[in-house]
């Protein structure tokens, strides 16, 4: 067994780095366990991004894997990992509260499907990661790792926060607007939502069947295809789902692209939002990669993608949400009934209407996609904003998570502040594995150059 260093060494290996270590028994899962609650311990007190953690149970799940490998037991890719679930993610062995007093000590019966699957992959839970209320808009108390003035982003903000902390390699979030990008761009880790139907959401809090998606927070690349390969299961109980063989979305991902990326350019609509430290950064970026990208012009058809979505995420939310005005509106903040009102009063015929645009929009993301193998597009606004009373503008996800195609965003820019900006990029539904790939060139492009920032 080759020695580590210190427990700071050990919590700064990436997944899939510990995933080598672990297999071949330089580390125990004991030890990669005990070096991140040491993290936790030492960093959490700051940066708040748990809610439930219980250290003997991090400990007892460790010893158990060691003693199935010590036995001779075939491991899981994630065997030793230790993995942060989002506190709407259910589990059989410890609360999910969903980010409301209404749910406090709230115990599942089960596992999420993506709960059992890391389980089954040999991960090791190590506990809920704080969310927003209901994962909607009120902020939780986390605070982002690289300034504790400033908001980690939501809903996924505990996740984003652990693992940009090094408190864990890798966490799960949710993303129903931006809730994985813009926290991932906000904590300068990579962020991934992948394709609508590609993850199963069962045991997973309900916001919208339509607009509802579970992704991943990673350091790298590599490491968000490791824990989604996981994660891609059929599941006959989640309605989104469609029974297809597995994507191999690590080996995609690790693999060189056929020919250089083409990449298409899109401000979209919102693009006067973005902060002008963000427009010039991406003018910049835009220069570096030369002929590898384009600027595209999206049709006239997407300019009212952001109604659309509202329209369905409010409907859904008065509909899914409800029942907790029922058990207690007195403890719902304000914004939350505010949406939960105005969500009762969308037309179903307005409701109908944004659900079939869907199919229209992205038909026009094909024509894009013939063409180009990713568009590449800002991830947020700028910067984290400063102050943690809200979890910044989601606007420059809307549009890909309204039309359910994967999303990826990597932390290779930095704003006037020295703060992280992310660079999205989004690929056609369904082609998860050639976007990751892209990631991935383009990530290493960046840095082979002396572009890209040292995380």
């Amino acid at each position: 067994m080759i020695p580590m260093k210190s427990n700071s060494e050990i919590t700064r290996l990436g997944a899939t780095e510990l995933q080598h270590r672990l297999h071949r028994g330089d580390l125990l899962a004991a030890d990669v366990a005990a070096a991140h609650l040491e993290a936790i311990a030492e960093r959490d007190g700051d940066v708040l991004a748990w809610t439930f953690l219980d250290p003997d149970h991090v400990m007892r799940q460790a010893r158990t894997l060691d003693e199935l490998r010590a036995g001779g037991k075939p491991v899981g890719p994630l065997h030793g990992i230790p993995v942060g679930l989002k506190d709407i993610i259910d589990t059989g062995d410890m609360p999910t509260c969903n980010g409301t007093p209404l749910d406090a000590g709230r115990r599942p019966r089960d596992d999420a499907f993506v709960a059992a699957l890391l389980r089954e992959a040999g991960a090791i839970v190590m506990g809920k990661t704080a969310t927003t209320e209901l994962a909607v808009m009120n902020p939780c108390a986390t605070r982002n790792p690289h300034d504790l003035g400033r908001t980690p982003g939501g809903s996924s903000s505990g996740s984003a926060a652990a693992v940009a902390s090094f408190m864990i390699p890798l966490a799960l979030g949710t993303q129903t607007n931006g809730s994985v990008i813009r926290p991932a761009s906000f904590c300068g880790v990579v962020g991934y939502k992948p394709s609508r139907g590609m993850v199963s959401r069962r045991g997973v809090l309900t916001q919208s069947p339509t607009l509802d998606s579970v992704g991943v927070f990673a350091r790298s690349v590599d490491d968000a295809a490791l824990i989604a390969d996981v994660l891609a299961v059929y599941d006959g109980g989640d309605k989104a789902m469609r029974l297809q063989a597995k994507p191999r979305l690590l080996d995609a991902a690790t693999s060189a692209p056929p020919r250089k990326p083409a990449l298409a350019f899109v401000r979209t609509p919102v693009w006067d939002r973005a902060e002008p430290a963000a427009q010039a950064a991406f003018a910049r970026l835009g220069e570096l990669l030369g002929a590898v990208v384009e600027e595209v012009e999206l049709p006239r058809d997407f300019d009212d993608a952001h109604r659309l979505h509202r329209t369905i995420m409010l409907a859904d939310i008065a509909r899914n949400f409800g029942r907790y005005e029922v058990k207690g509106r007195d403890r719902l903040s304000a914004v939350l009934s505010g949406m939960i009102d105005e969500g009762r009063t969308v037309p179903a015929i307005d409701y109908i209407l944004a659900q079939d645009r869907v199919e229209v929009l992205n038909d026009a993301l094909d024509s894009i996609f013939d063409r180009y193998d990713a568009i590449l597009t800002p991830a947020t606004t700028g910067e984290a904003p400063l102050g943690l009373t809200a979890t910044g503008d989601p606007t420059f996800c809307t549009i890909w998570t309204y039309c359910g195609v994967p999303a990826v965003t990597l932390p290779l820019l930095r704003g006037e502040n020295g703060m992280p900006v992310g660079v999205q990029l989004v690929g056609r539904r369904g082609d998860d594995a050639r976007l990751l790939r892209t990631a991935n060139w383009l990530t290493r492009h960046l840095t082979q150059s002396g572009t890209a920032p040292a995380r």
